[in-house]
């Protein structure tokens, strides 16, 4: 009777121990497993954004801000799904996590209000990008070049190469002006002369001064006519297209070699001026 006793608790420390090695082989397996789905998972999406991003940088028609956030997006995507494998490997119900995931998610969301609206507004403008790395733009009274676009600001270096930085919420809220966009632009001045001056002989030397410089197109007709009679002055509106590149220094030099020419024409050019007349005591 002792023997049979002795041999039945033999058999079921056996199949504890049995059920422990199985135990712990099964863990060990679905740890293994987790590992594998994990670091495939990471080597997956770090292939997918790479790829996404290697995409965007065949063409320079293509914006490689907008596949630098495509990258990110699917790489994390299957970041996620890695993930909610590692969970179905350890027998957790994945539906009950999206859910508490959802919660907790809704209730960051509350707390970052102001910080959401950016990466929203950020969202908005990689895919409808109304602005792009190099593009010379004015944002919220703000102007420069666009040296980098992220999910929560834009940067910005002015004309006198100050770093600016603006939350992309006050971007995608406001009108923005890119000056980058069309390959011509309209330079505008107004030239005043004097009433006692031949205006066509005015016209002429302005037009030849303007015309002669290779940065004026001639495609649109240049305008240049009389636009003003001012109280000292007749004043010529001059409207002419040239590269947006070349702008602003055209504008400034129009201005100077067309004052140099009346001057050298004898074409008077006004000034204000005002006349005291002193009573008699």
């Amino acid at each position: 009777m002792e023997e049979v006793m002795n041999t039945a608790i033999w058999n079921e420390q056996t199949l504890a121990d049995l059920l422990t090695i199985e135990f712990l082989a099964a863990m060990f397996g679905n740890v293994l497993a987790a590992i594998l789905i994990l670091l495939v998972g990471f080597i997956a999406g770090g292939w997918v954004r790479r790829r996404l991003v290697s995409l965007g940088g065949k063409s320079k028609h293509l914006d490689i801000t907008l596949f630098n956030f495509l990258g990110n997006v699917a790489r994390y995507v299957v970041i996620t799904f890695a993930f909610l494998f590692v969970l179905n490997t350890f027998g957790v119900q994945t539906t009950s996590f999206v859910a508490v995931v959802g919660a907790a998610g809704l209730a960051i969301g509350l707390a970052l209000q102001g910080t959401l609206s950016n990466v929203a507004a950020g969202v908005m403008i990689v895919f409808f990008r109304p602005i792009k790395l190099g593009d010379f733009v004015e944002v919220g009274g703000q102007m420069g070049t666009i040296k980098e676009i992220t999910l929560n600001f834009i940067e910005l270096a002015s004309p006198a190469n100050v770093q600016i930085i603006i939350p992309n919420a006050q971007v995608w809220g406001n009108t923005i002006v890119n000056y980058s966009v069309y390959d011509t632009r309209r330079a505008e001045w107004t030239f005043g002369v004097g009433y006692g001056v031949n205006l066509q002989k005015a016209e002429q030397v302005i037009r030849d001064t303007i015309m002669a410089d290779p940065r004026s197109q001639t495609a649109p007709e240049p305008f240049i006519q009389i636009n003003n009679l001012n109280a000292s002055s007749v004043d010529f509106l001059v409207r002419v297209w040239c590269s947006s590149a070349d702008f602003f220094q055209y504008q400034a030099d129009m201005k100077r070699r067309v004052k140099e020419a009346l001057d050298a024409a004898g074409i008077d050019i006004p000034f204000p001026t005002r006349t005291i007349v002193q009573a008699k005591a």
